[in-house]
């Protein structure tokens, strides 16, 4: 408690301290310049390299949770951050540039509409802004944190795991921080490299007491968001960055609920299970399509949408029925995801399998730059070890 407190007022302090004080010094700096380009200029840039490895498949326009509008993922994340503050007076977001909108513009004109009390920037200080959260939580109000990249949320690994993680768990059930959550945008963006494209979902998976979440879409962020949000335990939010701006699709005006911990089937079939989540899900969509066209194989497409408790059921139950399993990530493929859930149900189907499971994942080095395109688990390789599968 004691860190935490000192780490909440070091922040406060220097917040006060003003646009012309230290905390201009700690917030100007770290993001390449690339990254704070217009959308336009980004959309071209992403068609010049030509390094989308998927096509975005947006869902069907839902109907049961009154008007929608079109929204891109990161206009998705806005509409779940606004209606918070809307409807929960001692929410507050705060985070490295939140208050003018953020680097991907995901909290934009939010500050404006609720104030400099309930949007505002923290100096570059993972660790610091974590530990503020849990403060904040653990007085029983609503902390929505931002981390700038997935790949800057490890100085605050130590905050979530032994802190956050554990509050409830040491204080016999009498404080908790459930009220944090923790959002970061992730995965490969085309340009990112090393320090800009990671996804260390795995290594908060093998942390009990937190929530993982990774969205396929702007329909899914804003209903996953929210129910992360609301939910009373602390939770991390990855967004696909990648999808910030491709994904576009119709989306709810108004607040709507998706469940954790409970995996979609977004496509039934009968041959073979096809495992994903964020971006990744619209690479198996396309190998899905790719294996009926060529192959004449029926995919299921599983979108597990949170890591952290992950829905066993309805990947075994899917499992039972094809009898093969292919599970396919961004992460490397040593210690990734997958390897639980490929464990997991070789424990409980093992009698029903027909073919090895495989992981298609990435590889075990460094996120490159200009290898991107090599280092990406992409539909070819997805396709090829489901036709390994399909002639074991």
């Amino acid at each position: 408690m004691a860190a935490v407190a000192a780490s909440a007022g070091w922040l406060l302090r220097l917040r006060a301290a003003g646009a012309d004080g230290p905390w201009r010094r700690l917030c100007g700096t770290r993001l390449p310049r690339g990254f704070l380009q217009s959308a336009s200029a980004y959309g071209a840039a992403a068609q010049r390299r030509q390094v989308a490895h998927f096509t975005f498949q947006p869902d069907p326009e839902p109907v049961e949770y009154g008007q929608t509008q079109k929204m891109n993922l990161f206009q998705a994340v806005t509409s779940a951050l606004d209606n918070s503050l809307a409807k929960d007076p001692t929410a507050v977001i705060f985070g490295e540039d939140v208050a003018f909108g953020g680097v991907f513009r995901c909290t934009v004109g939010l500050r404006d509409k609720y104030g400099k009390d309930r949007v505002f920037n923290t100096p570059l200080c993972e660790q610091g802004i974590v530990g503020f959260g849990i403060g904040i939580a653990v007085t029983g109000a609503t902390a929505i944190a931002e981390i700038q990249f997935a790949d800057y949320i490890f100085p605050a690994f130590d905050q979530i795991v032994n802190e956050a993680a554990k509050y409830r768990y040491r204080s016999g059930d009498l404080f908790n921080c459930g009220s944090l959550t923790i959002r970061s945008p992730w995965g490969c963006v085309g340009h990112g490299a090393l320090y800009h494209s990671q996804s260390p979902e795995a290594f908060f998976a093998h942390c009990p007491g937190i929530k993982v979440v990774v969205p396929r879409s702007p329909f899914q962020a804003k209903g996953l968001l929210l129910s992360c949000i609301e939910d009373k335990n602390p939770c991390i939010f990855f967004e696909p960055k990648i999808l910030y701006r491709a994904a576009v699709e119709q989306v709810p005006i108004e607040p709507y609920n998706i469940p954790l911990s409970q995996a979609e089937v977004i496509r039934e079939g009968s041959d073979v299970t096809l495992v994903a989540w964020g971006t990744q899900v619209h690479v198996i969509r396309e190998v899905a399509a790719m294996a009926q066209e060529k192959l004449g194989v029926s995919c299921e497409v599983i979108d597990l949408r949170t890591i952290l408790p992950w829905d066993v059921d309805t990947v075994c139950k899917s499992v039972i029925k094809t009898g093969r399993l292919l599970v396919s990530h961004e992460a490397p493929l040593t210690g990734g995801f997958a390897s639980e859930i490929s464990s997991t149900v070789q424990e409980e189907c093992f009698l029903n399998l027909e073919a090895p499971i495989s992981r298609v994942c990435g590889y075990d080095t460094p996120f490159p730059h200009i290898f991107e395109p090599f280092y990406i688990p992409d539909k070819w390789k997805c396709y090829d070890a489901l036709r390994k599968m399909i002639n074991y």
